[in-house]
């Protein structure tokens, strides 16, 4: 029963996506006269494909999604790290309150603090960079970050900080070379749960960054889609190729995040 309900969602998850990736590489007639139905021979056709390298600026805004989202993914990792050595290792009388505050942050959507966050991006002069974009990013991903981090950081070795503090290490050593490497499982965890809603975000692309040399590819995919009429075969085209990136990521972490939530519940 349970491997049958299992399946049953898996299936209720991959579907969409398998219709977006069938329905690419199809003629325009086909989409829309049999969407549910594979390629044929008589049906296959990349015009998407080359619609998009060769009138969508692909090129540009891959890179321009790929440089953003790595950055935000490194800092969310980084700081995150840190803010939870911080409060799992340091006990202060706001110990308690400072993680609530964080653990706030998952519970309430950034995208409530836009006009504020866009009057600070215009009053900083980041409006249209992708740096404005990597700050937001970041401070999306880090309530999350904490709360993983934090609760695994409680299961390293007390023995082996103190150790490292008898030896006259300093607290960045310790953090940087002890305790830093074995929180990778959970690094990875992290990576995975926060780069999908950096990738695939439209809203501060949008307002963030709009301007034809920051543009992500989301938001680049968007140039096809008219009032009137709109290219579905470049449109599909587009999203199966924003897909390999993150399919690619979770290929390459997908036991290290599994060992990363498996060893959070265990311990």
């Amino acid at each position: 029963m349970a491997h049958a309900i299992l399946a049953f969602f898996s299936v209720l998850a991959l579907a969409p996506i398998a219709i977006i990736v069938m329905n690419a590489f199809k003629s325009r007639d086909a989409i829309f006269g049999a969407p549910l139905e594979p390629p044929t021979t008589g049906t296959f056709d990349l015009i998407g494909f080359r619609t998009v390298f060769a009138n969508g600026n692909f090129d540009a805004y891959f890179m321009n999604s790929f440089s953003v989202t790595l950055v935000a993914l490194g800092g969310t990792i980084l700081f995150g790290s840190m803010a939870a050595f911080a409060l799992s290792e340091y006990k202060f009388k706001l110990n308690s309150l400072t993680a609530l505050f964080f653990t706030m942050g998952i519970m309430v959507p950034i995208r409530l603090g836009t006009p504020g966050i866009l009057e600070l991006m215009v009053a900083s002069g980041l409006v249209n960079t992708r740096t404005a974009l990597v700050l937001v990013y970041i401070a999306q991903g880090l309530p999350m970050a904490i709360f993983i981090l934090a609760e695994y950081m409680r299961t390293v070795s007390d023995d082996l900080k103190n150790a490292g503090r008898v030896d006259g290490l300093s607290e960045y050593v310790i953090f940087f070379w002890l305790v830093l490497p074995l929180l990778r499982p959970a690094m990875v965890s992290v990576a995975v749960f926060t780069m999908i809603p950096m990738w695939n975000d439209l809203w501060f692309p949008l307002i963030l960054a709009p301007g034809e040399d920051t543009k992500t590819l989301t938001l680049g995919a968007q140039a096809f889609i008219g009032q009137d009429v709109t290219d579905w075969n470049s449109v599909l085209a587009a999203l199966t190729l924003s897909i390999l990136p993150v399919l690619a990521l979770y290929l390459v972490f997908s036991k290290g995040l599994i060992r990363g939530i498996t060893s959070g519940a265990i311990k």
